[in-house]
């Protein structure tokens, strides 16, 4: 079978954006652990927000057919529910080509951060993680400027 990288050569490079979500179900007690900012590892936020932005940038070497593109910009917002974190990453480059792998990349490692830093309140008597579960990843909107 064959396996190639879209040729973008004669499209035009133009501003592009992409806004992707997706959520962690978490336990009430280690929502309100990452709500007064006691995690052991630490701020739980701020470091999914790292883990985000360096995903956004690694995607190309992570995803073997993506374009290595210019990010111009990364953001992430973070929704603390009640029965769990909402995370939004909105990526924006100017390209031959749309940034939507790299904001659904960047909210997926967001997600696996999150869990990592909280999974030893999330694990039961066996050491399991029952109720800990990652969803709903998905692409929000995309949009693009024509030159």
């Amino acid at each position: 079978m064959d396996v190639k990288m879209v040729d973008v050569t004669v499209k035009p490079e133009v501003s592009r954006e992409a806004v992707a979500e997706g959520f962690i179900k978490l336990r009430k007690e280690t929502l309100a652990l990452v709500k007064k900012g006691l995690v052991e590892k630490g701020d739980v936020l701020t470091t999914s927000t790292i883990a985000a932005i360096q995903a956004v940038k690694k995607t190309s070497e992570l995803l073997p057919l993506t374009h290595n593109i210019p990010i111009t910009h990364v953001s992430t917002s973070y929704e603390v529910l009640e029965e769990g974190i909402k995370v939004t990453v909105v990526v924006k480059t100017t390209a031959r080509t749309g940034v939507e792998m790299e904001a659904l990349t960047g909210v997926a490692l967001a997600l696996l951060n999150i869990w990592d830093m909280v999974k030893k309140y999330e694990k039961d008597e066996k050491g399991q993680y029952p109720e800990t579960v990652i969803s709903e990843i998905r692409v929000v909107r995309k949009s693009k400027e024509e030159a």
